[in-house]
């Protein structure tokens, strides 16, 4: 099979909104040609982008903002910013030392379905994690990547998973904690959950951890899992 072109995108630290838009653009170039009758063009290369985040709290279309537990003037005294959006999932938190990527991908000219999409999102980052030398596992009935799954009362999420897709093209992604300040996490129920916690590599292994080389895992993982070219 033949490899999917992307181009590999590293805003670094950058507004959500800011990121928000320049998925769009890339997002609706994708859209466009899958709607254009002749395609006569050349399929406009698909992206992995890749961010970090100043503090911000994120909804999902279907969240609650009852999931929000500080008001709008506590939250600027964390100087987090807020955002509904048109992903899945309900409400999470990306700020510094998190990474986030962003795939904006043609699930037809991968040759998969949008629930196999997620899986290998999350599947690449079980990999990723354990490759430091911790077990990582999906959880029945949520998505995302999850440690300590099997033991009551110690389930946590390390990577959120929370997505957009139409006409089988990706928007949105994932969100993997690695130095990430957790404390921004008590002022949420994290993806709609009030019995789960939230933990991170730097959480788990006691020190921070390279976050460049994390990312740098992280991207070839994506490009093993999804045959990806880079461009």
């Amino acid at each position: 099979m033949k490899n999917y072109r992307v181009k590999h995108i590293d805003l670094g630290v950058c507004d959500f909104k800011e990121a928000w838009d320049f998925q769009i653009d890339v997002f609706e170039k994708i859209i466009s040609w899958k709607k254009s009758a002749g395609r006569d063009e050349e399929q406009p290369a698909g992206a992995l982008i890749f961010v970090e985040h100043p503090h911000v709290y994120t909804l999902g279309k279907s969240g609650l903002e009852s999931n929000m537990l500080i008001d709008f003037i506590q939250m600027k005294a964390k100087e987090a910013a807020f955002y509904r959006t048109d992903r899945g999932g309900d409400i999470t938190y990306h700020g510094p030392g998190q990474i986030v990527c962003y795939p904006i991908f043609n699930l037809e000219a991968l040759h998969i379905g949008l629930k196999e999409y997620i899986y290998k999102l999350e599947n690449s980052i079980i990999e990723v994690v354990g490759k430091y030398g911790l077990k990582a596992s999906r959880f029945e009935g949520a998505t995302g990547v999850w440690l300590d799954t099997d033991v009551v009362g110690r389930t946590q999420k390390i990577c959120s998973i929370g997505v957009k897709a139409s006409r089988f093209v990706t928007m949105h992604g994932l969100a993997f904690n690695v130095n990430t300040n957790l404390e921004y996490f008590n002022f949420i129920n994290p993806c709609g959950f009030t019995d789960k916690g939230v933990t991170s590599l730097e959480n788990e292994l006691g020190e921070p951890q390279d976050f460049n080389e994390v990312k740098r895992i992280v991207g070839e993982k994506l490009v093993e899992e999804f045959n990806l070219e880079i461009i």
